[in-house]
């Protein structure tokens, strides 16, 4: 990621922006007002519903929107989604078939703003792929109340690893876990910019927003109606990196990171 005056410019492969679909847009936008400070703006949908553009400050940071019909129908938990910069998301969206993947939506073109594909990666994990256009991604990034962090938890993380890498030309560091597994970032121009760990359960990406304190700031949460999956470790307050996992009163679930 290059930094410029305004905002960050995310690169090809590079984790660029995050969005929660949810049943109650509303009540979401309080939830999360409460937790990171954020203001919104309301835009209309096609269908007449709206959904709410998130801004720290003046900068867009995420978007909260409706629910299709097909989840409301089911009864679906809210969900994050993360999005991934490409060059070329037709291309993308192309090689992910030949690579023992599925398209799962698109390619779209979102008016002047870019143009949206999910693609399954083997194993699981639908991830979003973002070609810019006016819209460029989160114009912050690794601050308190921003993206921060993006990991895939999955069945099959050799697979996974193997097909963002020869999706997006990823390079890979690989550091040996205690039970035996292995946490894998990859890695665009020397940087890590992503996780992929082995999950038993279904697979899926876990989103990290930043957070100055993540005890006070899962305080704020819970009082504002969200349950703790899992607690920050207070054992060592120096140490650096604490993080914490929350489900938000729509189910979503996304994850603090200290920054």
């Amino acid at each position: 990621m290059s930094e410029n005056s305004s905002s960050p410019t995310y690169r090809h492969g590079e984790p660029c922006w995050a969005d929660v679909q949810t049943r109650d847009v509303a009540a979401a936008k309080d939830f999360y007002a409460a937790v990171f400070g954020w203001r919104f703006e309301d835009l209309p949908t096609p269908d007449g519903r709206s959904y709410a553009k998130a801004f720290l400050g003046k900068d867009l940071v995420a978007t909260i929107a409706p629910q299709n019909p097909h989840q409301e129908s089911l009864g679906t938990n809210a969900q994050w989604n993360i999005y991934l910069a490409a060059d070329d998301a037709k291309a993308i969206a192309e090689e992910a078939t030949h690579l023992g993947g599925a398209v799962q939506f698109g390619p779209e073109q979102v008016a002047d703003t870019g143009v949206m594909v999910f693609v399954d990666p083997p194993g699981g994990g639908t991830t979003g792929i973002w070609q810019p256009g006016t819209h460029t991604g989160a114009e912050r990034y690794n601050e308190p109340g921003a993206l921060s962090w993006a990991e895939l938890l999955t069945p099959e993380p050799q697979a996974a690893v193997g097909f963002f890498q020869q999706l997006f030309g990823h390079e890979v560091t690989e550091y040996p876990q205690d039970d035996g597994g292995t946490y894998t970032t990859l890695m665009v121009g020397g940087a890590e910019v992503a996780g992929i760990a082995a999950a038993e359960d279904e697979a899926g990406w876990q989103i990290y927003f930043g957070a100055t304190d993540v005890a006070e700031t899962v305080r704020k949460a819970v009082a504002a109606g969200a349950e703790v999956l899992i607690e920050p470790d207070v054992s060592d307050p120096d140490a650096p990196g604490a993080t914490a996992t929350l489900k938000d009163p729509q189910g979503g679930i996304f994850s603090l990171l200290e920054v």
